[in-house]
């Protein structure tokens, strides 16, 4: 069996292909100089991880590029037996019940906008193609070791690592749905393989708050942490994920118990 990922070299994607490796499949990494013709081969099973984090407001082009521009043309000219594009739960923003699948989502065109309208063009495209082994997965904030600094915990994780008082610029009620890179990799090749439906919902389905955060890490690294006065509270809505547990029987760890290992 053979498996395609694109964006190989991100941290999810990285993290997918050397599971694949291990259990004996052959995986096929694409780089950025491989000419369109070895991309025309048969890429067996894709998964589709290129994408941007936290620095999509200052890379705007490149945004589009990796969420749309490259699917549309892989989609277009590859031979494939199944494609999973990874997505993100962070499009339900704008809503204020929970985040189902069916939500009905408002977006904005402006510099946030742009990460949650390229992708959701680009499930969109793949939806929109008759063929139900082209799948998409709506991922949360993914952590573990080796994540993008690039992200809120990311970030956080390595100012503690440096030792110095850390100040938090959103407000401590802030929140978030944090999954494991662990539960990701395992829930996207059986979504791969074999997913009923062609949209799900990759999450833990609990928020953790910035001030539990906050806590753990004075507790366990001893490093002082305040928030900035008056800075922005952002919360997301409480994400669904009946979907995969009851197709799957998901049962996620949660941030809160691995915190204390990735401080350390």
């Amino acid at each position: 069996m053979r498996f395609t990922v694109f964006g190989g070299q991100g941290f999810i994607g990285a993290a997918i292909a050397r599971h694949l490796q291990k259990k004996g499949y052959k995986v096929y990494l694409p780089s950025r100089s491989d000419t369109s013709d070895n991309l025309k081969s048969e890429l067996g099973h894709v998964i589709y991880c290129i994408g941007l984090t936290g620095d999509f407001r200052v890379r705007p082009f490149e945004t589009v590029e990796a969420h749309i521009c490259k699917l549309a043309n892989l989609l277009k000219s590859s031979d494939f037996d199944s494609w999973l594009y990874l997505s993100s739960t962070r499009i339900y923003s704008g809503i204020d019940n929970i985040a189902k699948e069916s939500a009905r989502l408002p977006v904005f065109p402006d510099s946030d906008g742009i990460y949650d309208i390229s992708k959701l063009l680009g499930e969109a495209l793949c939806l929109s193609l008759k063929n139900e082994k082209i799948r998409v997965a709506r991922l949360s904030n993914v952590y573990g070791k080796g994540q993008s600094t690039n992200t809120f915990l990311g970030s956080i994780i390595d100012d503690v690592k440096k030792g110095e008082a850390l100040i938090i610029n959103e407000s401590p009620d802030s929140k978030k749905d944090y999954i494991s890179i662990e539960d990701v990799i395992d829930i996207l090749f059986k979504i791969a393989m074999g997913g009923r439906d062609r949209l799900y919902n990759v999450a833990s389905g609990v928020q953790i708050r910035h001030s539990d955060i906050a806590k753990v890490i004075e507790e366990v690294s001893h490093v002082p942490v305040s928030f900035k006065n008056g800075a922005e509270k952002r919360v997301f809505p409480n994400i669904d994920i009946s979907k995969i547990k009851q197709e799957f029987g998901f049962s996620p760890r949660l941030l809160s118990s691995d915190l204390t290992i990735l401080l350390k």
